[in-house]
């Protein structure tokens, strides 16, 4: 797998990356006060936040080109995701916003690796 390198000399694959990006959404996730509104946006962006990297593990075991560009696609779709909910939980929970600075970057930055992957990719037979 190709070393991809995320900052200051960080280099690491995009399936570490995307496994990292997923515990620190749930250490995120486990920070945030529990209530009526919260417990279900923190419930979401468990699943789109954990969900990237899963989908990326799939996607790097991919059987044909179509399998492997739908992984990507629903890795691309996942983390955009991930950045609504942030945003949901910042407006739920102001003192948050500092905590989901973070994950929303990341999420940005997984999003835009993956339309770049989803662009080179091969098409579909």
């Amino acid at each position: 797998m190709t070393k991809m390198s995320a900052g200051n000399d960080k280099n690491f694959d995009l399936e570490e990356r995307t496994a990292m990006f997923g515990e620190r959404v749930i250490d995120f996730a486990k920070a945030v006060p529990r209530n009526e509104v919260t417990k279900p946006l923190i419930s979401q962006i468990v699943r789109s936040g954990t969900s990237v990297g899963a989908n990326y593990g799939e996607a790097d075991d991919a059987i044909s080109n179509k399998d492997f560009r739908n992984k990507i696609a629903t890795c691309k779709k996942e983390s955009r995701e991930t950045k609504h909910w942030c945003r949901m939980i910042v407006r739920a929970e102001p003192e948050m916003r500092e905590a989901a600075k973070p994950i929303w970057q990341e999420a940005k930055e997984l999003h835009l690796i993956f339309s770049a992957i989803l662009r080179k990719a091969p098409p579909p037979k």
